[in-house]
């Protein structure tokens, strides 16, 4: 990877300030509200045949929900996600009620889409989000204890910033994009 070159021209203010901080502001708090509003974009969110496989466990400082998800934590994401405002568990429903007859081949894509929107939102309203999966997942699904078919899948930290975006950031070039999936032609 290269460091990037600046956003291209055209791409949204909000997609081009996104990045993931590694430090959150414990003072910046999320309120009902916001909370409301970060879950109704997640809802909006298309999926296969209308389906919308998926869930959401939210957990705030100070409330119980946040003491059941935060030993879970890797030591790599307790130094910085037990700050955040809001952290959200993501689930996705594989499968119907645990028979094993899968729900939607496209379960696991649609929880993206849905934590997608639900980041958008976040930063058209100030916040930040860091997606990741530094968790235990056996234990943090043996304790939110999910219904059959569902599955926890990763989390999302959300909230106010205390680091400002890295300069230089990478991503890979845009040619790349296009050129990584394909094998080379016979």
């Amino acid at each position: 990877m290269h460091p990037a070159p600046e956003p291209r021209a055209g791409l949204h203010p909000l997609l081009a300030a996104r990045f993931s901080p590694s430090r959150f502001d414990p003072s910046g708090t999320v309120d009902d509200p916001t909370l409301n509003l970060l879950l109704e974009a997640a809802r909006w969110a298309p999926s296969a045949g209308n389906s919308q496989p998926w869930g959401f466990f939210t957990a705030r400082p100070g409330e119980p929900e946040h003491a059941r998800v935060v030993p879970h934590l890797a030591p790599s994401a307790a130094r910085w996600a037990v700050d955040a405002g809001l952290l959200v568990v993501a689930l996705t429903r594989r499968h119907v009620d645990g028979s094993g007859l899968r729900y939607s081949e496209f379960a696991d894509y649609d929880l993206g889409q849905a934590v997608a929107h639900m980041t958008v939102q976040a930063q058209a309203m100030g916040l930040s989000a860091h997606q990741f999966r530094a968790f235990d997942l056996e234990g943090i699904t043996k304790e939110l204890d999910p219904a059959p078919g569902w599955a926890v899948v990763s989390m999302v930290a959300l909230g106010r910033a205390a680091d400002a975006p890295p300069a230089g950031r990478e991503r890979r070039a845009l040619a790349e994009l296009l050129a990584a999936p394909w094998a080379p032609a016979e």
